[in-house]
């Protein structure tokens, strides 16, 4: 079953920064690590799915003209919107996927966020990615590869899912014993030049 909502008030309730994303430096070289494989220097839309205390955002802000945060909990979005303000043109919103429909962007983050969600729920959320990334647009994924009890899904199973389902060129792949990252551009599964960075600098 997906995890509601519920769950996340919990957890936010017990601790104000409950998975320590301020404090630990295996998060913030996650989120170096994140915004470094990025293959565009900046993106007009953004949208970043599960933004919890809103480290991650701030960090996205600096690559976004606008830039979305979601979360199913009421005091994350509280957290995050104290973390990112005066950071720009950011806005943190109470939503849940697959229930809210995604916008139309040109950069979809999904860190830690996919493996809540049941196996229905997480197809039909994949089933709105294609609709919601624009043309030359990115999608980025990263996710914990240890199961959680609590957890309807694996990082491991997640990834699987978003790599059968995204029919688009990888710019980059990354996994180590805790993590996996991957990184899509949305263009023609063929299209070489759309996964390169240094082609869209015209190196070559």
């Amino acid at each position: 079953m997906t995890l509601p909502p519920s769950f996340f008030d919990a957890m936010y309730a017990a601790a104000e920064d409950p998975w320590s994303m301020r404090a630990r430096w295996y998060e913030r070289r996650k989120y170096a690590l994140t915004t470094a494989v990025l293959p565009r220097e900046r993106y007009a839309e953004g949208l970043e799915v599960g933004c919890s205390v809103g480290e991650l955002t701030a960090r996205l802000a600096d690559r976004c003209d606008r830039l979305t945060g979601w979360d199913a909990s009421a005091a994350a979005v509280e957290r995050a919107t104290r973390r990112v303000a005066g950071a720009g043109s950011v806005r943190i919103e109470q939503a849940t996927v697959p229930d809210h429909p995604l916008p139309q962007v040109d950069l979809l983050v999904l860190s830690e966020v996919l493996y809540y969600l049941d196996q229905p729920d997480l197809q039909r959320f994949l089933a709105q990615v294609p609709g919601a990334v624009r043309p030359g647009g990115t999608v980025l994924a990263v996710h914990w590869r240890h199961p959680v009890a609590e957890y309807p899904q694996t990082g491991d199973a997640v990834h699987e899912a978003l790599r059968a389902a995204l029919p688009w060129p990888r710019v980059a792949a990354h996994e180590e014993p805790d993590l996996l990252l991957d990184c899509w551009v949305v263009a023609g599964a063929d299209d070489v030049r759309a996964a390169s960075v240094a082609a869209a600098e015209q190196l070559w």
